[in-house]
């Protein structure tokens, strides 16, 4: 196993140097799913609930997560986005809803962090809006799916 980047040689944390890495195309593919009452799930699909539409808002949600990932991890690199794509899929049989993030960029870094950010808002911001009706709501498999560039290249859950 690698040694962990994100420390120097004295164990202190440090944002790591990308600055000598090669700019290539990188992309990362993140998901996670919520699970919750059937009358939830319902409302939902249905559009019924009050604050509106909450898969168009989490879509959005995610997004500004992806964007703003820097600010909330403190050892990321800001990035410059080229795409930000944010899908969900409805499960009735399980009452449960799939988020699925594809992040890309340009650039010395890759864009797991923002891919699994944004799913994670994206998962939190249906929960925050249809928490009134459904405390019970459960976020899980949160995870990486794949990533492509870099030095590393392409690598795919199993």
């Amino acid at each position: 196993m690698s040694e962990l980047t994100h420390f120097n040689q004295s164990g202190e944390a440090h944002m790591v140097d990308v600055g000598e890495k090669a700019v290539t195309n990188r992309v990362a593919v993140a998901t996670g799913t919520i699970t919750m009452l059937p009358a939830t799930f319902e409302l939902i699909e249905q559009g019924g609930h009050k604050k509106g539409d909450v898969l168009g808002i989490a879509r959005i949600a995610g997004i500004m997560a992806a964007k703003k990932t820097s600010d909330l991890i403190p050892l990321c690199h800001p990035l410059a986005l080229t795409k930000v794509s944010v899908e969900f899929e409805l499960d009735k049989a399980k009452s449960a809803i799939h988020c699925q993030v594809q992040v890309g960029t340009s650039g010395q870094t890759g864009v797991e962090m923002e891919a699994l950010t944004a799913v994670q808002v994206a998962l939190l911001t249906i929960y925050d809006m249809c928490k009134a009706v459904d405390r019970g709501m459960v976020m899980n498999h949160i995870r990486l799916l794949e990533k492509q560039g870099g030095k590393s290249g392409h690598w795919k859950a199993e």
